[in-house]
């Protein structure tokens, strides 16, 4: 018999509840996640619902009513604003760094890109620690501060503060040590209660698939987007999620110093990356879209486009640094200013073509570097990491390196040599997939 709805909430009728697949109402889980937040509920009973949502489900709208519940949590922004506050999230991955082109191209557009973002941990990379890669800019602002950077700049890329869904807080430090990562439902409320507590009118997802996925599988991807996507919608704010492509590296390197390097060159008129790029106009179009800036994803690529290439996007970018406290001349002087490893050595490669890469083998190797951390909090190398990555259906061998590593020391060097070459398989030839695999609408 299934335990009857309590009249007064408390946490071990609520998990009997969930134990005998009753479906949690919306009042249950509201007290559940302020008593995560209050501290009301223990770490027991917490790891306890983490693990009876992962083998029972809340089902549609229990999901999206634990993610209100976890967003309503903490504070709640709210804007004032000439234009829409729009965001963007992406699932993971290596070589990503879509945000510092997409936050400032989405600002030249008219929107205001309030972007609250999170540090590596495992394989893949994170916002923050590349953005910190940059000496002086430090990315903990007070919310006035957020403000004020939104609202005179267009865009700030900032850490969460201690006010911002701590119910997500205590969950997810539960998740990690109860072997529930894997839920869907908590997957989807853990990102968007962050994510929503900004206040945003729009949200546009980048569900990663492929080997350097934090769910590889095609499969998983789509059902982390239609979840993403619909919860979001069920909460208020139009959303909307590609599924690309992490069979390789976005990007052509993988590490903190060596991904802004490659972010510049793209923002002021060097070398274009070219997945990058693409990557970061499919997703800009899409915002654009969701915010009402574009009738159609075709006009708002042109939008992002010519952002992107008229210089615009970078001078917002510049001021951003500075607002946080980098160098002013960032823009000019970059190549000066990012840090550099002492040692950098090209990883040789057998005569053929790239035909697949294990982007999360190439991801641990940034990690053993040291420029990715094994567990939450701990220092990393900004140095490091691996740069000019070969990608599918490209020659190498006769000159052509898989890439090249920036190493602390000669030792570390050639461990990630040996690291980069097992990722990587050559053979007489290959073509690589779609970047942009499929869309996810509401």
């Amino acid at each position: 018999m299934t335990a009857p709805v309590p009249a007064v909430p408390d946490a071990r009728r609520i998990l009997i509840r969930l134990r005998d697949g009753a479906a949690l109402s919306e009042a249950e889980l509201r007290w559940f996640a302020a008593g995560l937040a209050s501290g009301e509920v223990s770490d027991e009973q917490a790891g306890a619902f983490a693990m009876g949502v992962l083998l029972k489900g809340l089902g549609e709208g229990g999901r999206v009513a634990l993610t209100m519940a976890m967003r309503d949590s903490g504070q709640v922004l709210e804007w004032d604003l000439p234009g829409p506050a729009v965001d963007k999230h992406s699932t993971g991955g290596i070589g990503d760094a879509t945000s510092f082109l997409l936050a400032p191209a989405l600002a030249a557009c008219g929107a205001h890109v309030p972007m609250i973002s999170g540090r590596g941990l495992g394989h893949t990379g994170g916002t923050l620690d590349k953005f910190e890669a940059i000496p002086g800019l430090a990315t903990e602002v007070s919310t006035d501060r957020l403000r004020a950077m939104v609202r005179d700049l267009g865009c700030a890329i900032v850490s969460a503060s201690g006010d911002i869904a701590p119910a997500d807080k205590r969950l997810y430090a539960v998740r990690d040590v109860t072997g529930t990562v894997e839920s869907i439902d908590l997957i989807t409320a853990s990102i968007l209660s962050k994510k929503l507590s900004a206040g945003l009118d729009a949200l546009v997802l980048d569900v990663k698939a492929g080997s350097g996925a934090f769910l590889p599988g095609a499969g998983a991807a789509r059902a982390l987007a239609a979840a993403l996507v619909g919860t979001a919608n069920g909460a208020g704010c139009r959303t909307a999620a590609l599924i690309t492509d992490m069979g390789q590296p976005l990007a052509r390197a993988a590490g903190n110093a060596v991904e802004m390097a490659v972010v510049m060159e793209t923002l002021t008129g060097g070398p274009r990356d070219a997945r990058l790029w693409a990557a970061s106009v499919a997703l800009g179009a899409e915002a654009l879209v969701l915010a009402g800036l574009a009738a159609d994803a075709g006009a708002g690529a042109r939008a992002v486009e010519a952002a992107l290439a008229s210089g615009r996007a970078a001078e917002i970018f510049g001021r951003m640094v500075a607002g946080l406290g980098g160098p002013r001349d960032f823009l000019e002087a970059w190549a000066r200013h990012l840090p550099g490893a002492p040692v950098v050595r090209p990883v040789p490669a057998p005569e053929g073509v790239v035909t697949a890469v294990d982007g999360r083998a190439l991801g641990m190797a940034v990690v053993d570097l040291g420029g990715g951390r094994r567990r939450a909090g701990a220092a990393i190398d900004p140095a490091v990491g691996l740069s000019g990555l070969a990608l599918i259906g490209e020659a190498v061998g006769r000159g052509r390196p898989l890439g090249h590593v920036h190493a602390a020391t000669e030792g570390a060097a050639e461990a990630a040599i040996a690291a980069v070459r097992a990722a990587y398989a050559v053979g007489p030839e290959a073509a690589p997939g779609p970047l942009v695999i499929e869309r996810v609408g509401a």
